[in-house]
């Protein structure tokens, strides 16, 4: 009598295929969704594809699916017209806060509505120191000159024999010394270690484990600092030496101390990083021009202007300022210096229509207490970044700190209505004896104010007071039912 194979313990061939076949399956599903999830084809095969997370516009459909055309949206509601500010309701909200001795004897205030750009309050100074409000100025004719899409490149170059590569500086504001996890820094910054691993790939494909280094940041010209800054600025870590090539603005490694010569030491942090791969850095690195036919090693680059902009208003990076502040200077044609950069930014603003040529301009970061704007200044920068004609300074406002949650405002407006709590968008400005904001506010009744409100000679026992008032007083324009 015949035995069935289960009797010996042995398992018949067709399931053994099955089984085998099953998780064969099971191993293609989990290779296809880590291929999808992480990108793992391009990694490990080299063969790409429109990528459904970063490209899904570029995904083609599955074959045979057909889509109809798209149709216009029918609008969801009728457009609202602009509301209109009664101007006696925005002066009877405003007066009682400037009575508040406070603020000292020199105080500018100015409101407009943003519907047509008409000033409806004005009184004081007619001009003020703006301090760090001055940061609108630069960053607007960055983005007017350079366009929101712009990136900044810093490049590793060299000569034939591969000998002697320079690091070249692109005036990146924001290089960093090593990487950032993605989701701990905004905006995503381009690095030294990242460009050393480039480079050192470059140069062993080629057979090279040694050279010599140089830098070269001589995309910008003029002082470092600003004579017209405090002399302690830099001493006290207030500011670095404003340079094209630097990491962590001009900041040592786990400290706020700032480097006498911050692109020397980016330098040699790029030295380091290259040992780190085994890469020999024959002698100390030298400052020197990059070759006139020199040969693109590698590169990184910046995130998007549009994001450095919104870094810059929002912590109020005076490093940074600084730096965009030369940018539209060359790109004027003019060096990148504090003197060109100050006509640059006059005559760029004016494209947009701002005129700035009646002020005093002397750096990008509002710093130099010499500075002096006059309200209406700002307030037409506003407008013209709030209005239609003008997409590209969007940004500008975008990018303003809001009150009580982003930024230089976010733990300010503690006191006054609770309306101005995500109704003020605004720049803070703020030196010792110099206290501002200027920016937008929405109205209990939905008109949308520009304003600023600028004291500059405050006492500084009366610092916090001043600051408060400021803020309250924004709140209050957030409180009012002031729409005609």
């Amino acid at each position: 009598m015949a035995q069935s194979d289960r009797s010996h313990g042995v398992r018949p061939p067709g399931r053994r295929l099955r089984r085998v076949t099953g998780g064969l399956v099971v191993l293609v599903l989990l290779a296809a969704v880590a291929s999808y999830q992480f990108q793992l084809g391009p990694r490990w095969f080299g063969f790409d594809y429109p990528s459904p997370v970063e490209e899904p516009a570029a995904v083609p459909p599955p074959e045979g699916l057909t889509l109809p055309a798209a149709e216009d949206p029918a609008p969801v509601a009728e457009a609202t017209p602009a509301a209109e500010a009664d101007a006696r309701a925005v002066r009877r909200t405003v007066r009682p806060l400037l009575r508040d001795r406070r603020l000292g004897p020199q105080v500018a205030v100015a409101v407009s509505q943003l519907s047509d750009g008409e000033v409806v309050y004005r009184t004081g100074e007619d001009r003020v120191t703006p301090a760090s409000t001055m940061k609108m100025l630069t960053t607007s004719a960055a983005v007017t000159a350079l366009g929101s899409d712009h990136r900044f490149r810093t490049t590793v170059v060299a000569g034939t024999n591969r000998r002697r590569i320079v690091l070249v500086g692109g005036g990146d504001p924001l290089l960093a010394r090593r990487p950032e996890p993605i989701d701990e820094s905004y905006p995503p910054r381009a690095d030294i270690q990242t460009l050393a691993r480039a480079t050192a790939r470059a140069l062993r494909d080629v057979g090279r484990s040694s050279v010599r280094l140089g830098y070269d940041a001589s995309l910008f010209s003029g002082p470092a600092v600003s004579p017209d800054w405090r002399p302690s600025y830099v001493p006290d870590n207030v500011v670095s030496p404003i340079s094209a090539l630097w990491v962590d603005e001009g900041r040592g490694p786990n400290t706020s101390e700032r480097s006498p010569d911050p692109a020397e030491a980016a330098a040699q942090a790029f030295a380091d990083a290259l040992e780190r791969r085994n890469i020999v850095v024959v002698g100390a690195p030298r400052s020197e021009p990059a070759p006139a036919e020199a040969e693109e090693l590698a590169a990184v680059q910046s995130a998007p202007l549009a994001e450095v902009v919104q870094h810059v208003l929002e912590v109020s990076d005076n490093e940074a300022a600084e730096v965009l502040f030369r940018h539209v200077a060359i790109a004027a044609g003019l060096p990148g210096s504090f003197e060109a950069g100050s006509a640059a930014v006059v005559s760029t603003l004016a494209e947009v229509g701002v005129d700035a040529s009646g002020d005093r301009i002397l750096d990008g970061s509002g710093l130099a207490r010499g500075d002096r704007l006059s309200p209406e200044t700002l307030l037409s920068l506003v407008g013209a970044a709030a209005g239609p004609d003008h997409p590209t300074l969007r940004p500008v406002l975008a990018g303003l700190p809001v009150a009580g949650f982003s930024g230089s405002l976010a733990f300010r407006f503690e006191t006054g209505p609770a309306e101005g709590l995500g109704a003020v968008r605004a720049k803070t400005g703020t030196l010792t004896g110099v206290h501002g904001l200027a920016g937008t506010v929405t109205t209990d009744d939905g008109v949308v104010l520009g304003f600023v409100a600028i004291a500059d000679r405050v006492k500084v026992p009366d610092t916090l007071a001043a600051r408060v008032r400021i803020d309250e007083l924004a709140a209050a324009l957030a409180a009012c039912s002031c729409a005609a």
